[in-house]
C-alpha cells in the first residue's frame, strides 16, 4: 500500500486488482503517453455534464471518459484539475462509458485521495518498465484501525495548560502520524471534554482568516483546561488529515476554486472530491487506546456525532463550540450551516 501511494505521488503507473494500468493524469511522467479513455470520480464527471454520465454511471461511482482523440497528459490535467477548465476551456466532447468493475475504479479514487493528488487517471497507457500492482484488500488492511497503536507519549506543558500529556500514534505502511493531547488529570470516572480537530496548516499554524480552524483549536484547549481546573479533563485529538481528508495541495487547489466564486462544497466536488472524506474510525481508536469509554463531544456538527457514535463511540454530550465569523470566513460558516448541516 506505502509502495502505492509512493507511485502515485511520483507519478508511475499502478494496476488495481486485475485492472488496467493507470498512469495518474497530476503527476504522471512520462509527458508523451496519450491513452483512449481516462476514469474521473463521478463528481468530476456531473461538472463536465457530460451528456450520457447518467445512463453510464452507477450513482457516486467513477466514470470511464472517452475523447475523440486520445488523451494526452496536458489534456488529462485539465480535465483533472477544474481551475485549468475554467481558464483554458476544454476541447471535447466527452462521452461518457460504463465500468465494468466498480469496486475496482472506487479502489483506485481512494488511492488517488490518499496520495493527495487528483482523482484522475490515463486508462492502458502504454508504458514501458515496472507497474505498482495494488489491490482492494491492500486498501481494507491499510485501513484496519487495529493496526493503529501507541508509538510515544510525554509530558508537555501548553500554553492554555501547564498539566498535559502528549500521546502519538502510528500504524504501518501510514506515514501520518495522529496525536492526542491528554489536558488535566485522566478521570475514568468522568467522561472528558473531546475535541476532533483535523489538522489544518494554514489556519492552525500560519493563522489564515479563510477558515476557523486555528481559533477552535485554541479554544477547544482552553475549555479543556477551564474543565481540568473544575475536576475534569479533556482530549484533544489532532487528526492528520488536512481538508477534511483531501490533502493540502488539494486543498489549496479549492481554496483557488473559492476564487472563482465556488463555496467550500461546490470547490470540492468540482476537484472530483468529497466534501467530508475524513476517518473517524481512527479517531474511535485512538480514544479506545486512551482508555476513553464515553465523552463529550466539541462540535457544530451533529453528523460528527453521529460517524463517531457509528463507529462504536458513546458520545454522552455534544458540547456546542461556536466562534465570531471574520469578513473572510462568513461564507465559509454560512456553507458549514446551509449545506453541511453545522448547527450556527
Amino acid at each position: 500500500m506505502a509502495l502505492a501511494l509512493d507511485a502515485l505521488r511520483h507519478g508511475w503507473p499502478v494496476r488495481v486488482g486485475n485492472g488496467a494500468v493507470l498512469l495518474p493524469a497530476e503527476t504522471g511522467f512520462a509527458t508523451g503517453t496519450t491513452a483512449p479513455r481516462m476514469l474521473i470520480s463521478a463528481a468530476r464527471a456531473v461538472t463536465l455534464k457530460l451528456a450520457n454520465q447518467r445512463e453510464a454511471a452507477v450513482p457516486e461511482a467513477p466514470v470511464l471518459i472517452r475523447a475523440a482523440e486520445p488523451f494526452d497528459l496536458e489534456t488529462a490535467r485539465a480535465v483533472a484539475d477544474p481551475a485549468l477548465d475554467l481558464v483554458h476551456p476544454m476541447k471535447g466532447p466527452f462521452a461518457a462509458e460504463p465500468i465494468g468493475d466498480i469496486e475496482t475504479a472506487r479502489t483506485a479514487m481512494e488511492f488517488a485521495r490518499l496520495a493527495g493528488i487528483l482523482p484522475a487517471f490515463l486508462v492502458a497507457p502504454v508504458l514501458e518498465g515496472e507497474v505498482q500492482d495494488v489491490s482492494p484488500a491492500d486498501l481494507a488492511e491499510w485501513k484496519d484501525t487495529g493496526r493503529l497503536q501507541i508509538a510515544s507519549r510525554a509530558r508537555l506543558p501548553v500554553e492554555a495548560c501547564e498539566d498535559a500529556e502528549i500521546v502519538a500514534f502510528r500504524a504501518l505502511d501510514d506515514l501520518r502520524e495522529h496525536v492526542a493531547l491528554v489536558i488535566g488529570k485522566q478521570n475514568s470516572d468522568r467522561a472528558p471534554l473531546v475535541r476532533l480537530h483535523s489538522e489544518c496548516l494554514t489556519g492552525d499554524i500560519l493563522g489564515s482568516l479563510k477558515c476557523d480552524c486555528g481559533p477552535q483549536l485554541h479554544a477547544a484547549l482552553h475549555a479543556m483546561a477551564d474543565e481540568a481546573r473544575a475536576g475534569g479533563w479533556g482530549v484533544l485529538l489532532y487528526l492528520r488529515q488536512e481538508g477534511r481528508g483531501i490533502g493540502l495541495v488539494n486543498k489549496l487547489r479549492a481554496y483557488r476554486l473559492q476564487d472563482f466564486g465556488f463555496d467550500t462544497v461546490d470547490a470540492n466536488n468540482r476537484l472530483g472530491l468529497p466534501t467530508e472524506a475524513r476517518d473517524f474510525p481512527v479517531a474511535a481508536r485512538m480514544l479506545e487506546l486512551l482508555g476513553v469509554h464515553a465523552i463529550r463531544l466539541m462540535t457544530n456538527n451533529p453528523a460528527k456525532v453521529e460517524a463517531l457514535r457509528g463507529v462504536g463511540v458513546d458520545v454522552a454530550e455534544r458540547v456546542p463550540h461556536q466562534l465570531p465569523p471574520n469578513p473572510h470566513n462568513a461564507r465559509y460558516l454560512e456553507t458549514k450551516r446551509d449545506r453541511t448541516g453545522h448547527l450556527l
